[in-house]
């Protein structure tokens, strides 16, 4: 497991392509047959992708080493969507099959579980994003239609796009996590534009559908100081919450967000004025 320290954001100004990039891009979540994961001190949020194609991967509670617990969920619940193949997902014997652009939630508490894909010619690429938690909640598939869709900004400004919520409180409960997919519009570009910030939670971009030689600036830093990282398709950045949320593609595509932190409310942020940007 990749260990991410925290990054203040006084610190965040010093650092070079190289250093942003060492700091906050996840660049291959998605490895054959195996499981990745990111550990970020930021609100102790893990990000990662599993992979399976010719066999299952699994979590056995030895998993637990790399947390400090008896078992990996002993303390944390988990969300998975699937942006590859039909999946099959295990969790302590209860089968769950997550078809294409379908999540799972897993509650804490969970001790094994087993992830294989259902057609090993086209494989399951499961995304996942996992964070403490204090309780237990249920185990919930939430399809797309299930998700709360919300369709924001227009063409004219190049940010016509969708919103799929498949965790949030009006879905499902959770401790903190929430996660969804937004997908942009052909002829979109900017996935949020104007920006804003959250004090009160971080936030973990991961996109996809993007073409081997596309690529999206992912806008960062503070909003009176801000940076930039280049993402290739499948490739994540994990944004503080002191830093703007952003980014621009050279064509549509689509992305996974996933915030972690005390506020669940989504429209809970702190826009940021196009004159304060700098």
């Amino acid at each position: 497991m990749d260990i991410r320290q925290p990054i203040h954001s006084e610190h965040a100004k010093t650092l070079d392509t190289a250093g942003l990039r060492r700091h906050f891009l996840v660049e291959q979540p998605f490895k054959p047959d195996e499981a990745t994961l990111t550990y970020s001190q930021i609100d102790r949020i893990i990000v990662g992708g599993i992979h399976p194609i010719t066999k299952t991967v699994r979590f056995s509670p030895e998993l637990g080493k790399l947390t400090g617990t008896d078992f990996f969920l002993q303390r944390r619940e988990l969300g998975l969507i699937n942006i590859g193949g039909g999946a099959m997902v295990v969790a302590d014997g209860q089968r769950y099959e997550v078809g294409p652009r379908e999540a799972l939630y897993i509650g804490q508490g969970a001790k094994e579980l087993d992830f294989s894909s259902l057609d090993p010619s086209n494989p399951a690429k499961l995304y996942l994003n996992c964070a403490p938690a204090h309780t237990h909640y249920p185990n919930k598939k939430v399809t797309l239609a299930e998700a709360s869709p919300e369709t924001l900004g227009d063409a004219k400004t190049s940010n016509r796009r969708t919103i799929h919520k498949f965790f949030v409180p009006s879905v499902l409960p959770t401790c903190q996590l929430l996660m969804g997919m937004t997908q942009l519009e052909p002829g979109s570009l900017w996935n949020t534009m104007p920006c804003h910030t959250h004090d009160r939670r971080m936030e973990v971009y991961f996109y996809f559908d993007m073409p081997e030689n596309g690529v999206v600036f992912h806008m960062c830093g503070e909003p009176t100081e801000t940076r930039h990282v280049v993402v290739r398709n499948e490739q994540a950045v994990i944004s503080p919450s002191w830093s703007i949320h952003s980014g621009v593609g050279t064509q549509a595509y689509t992305f996974i967000w996933g915030m972690v932190g005390e506020n669940q409310v989504f429209p809970d942020m702190d826009h940021v004025a196009m004159t304060t940007l700098r």
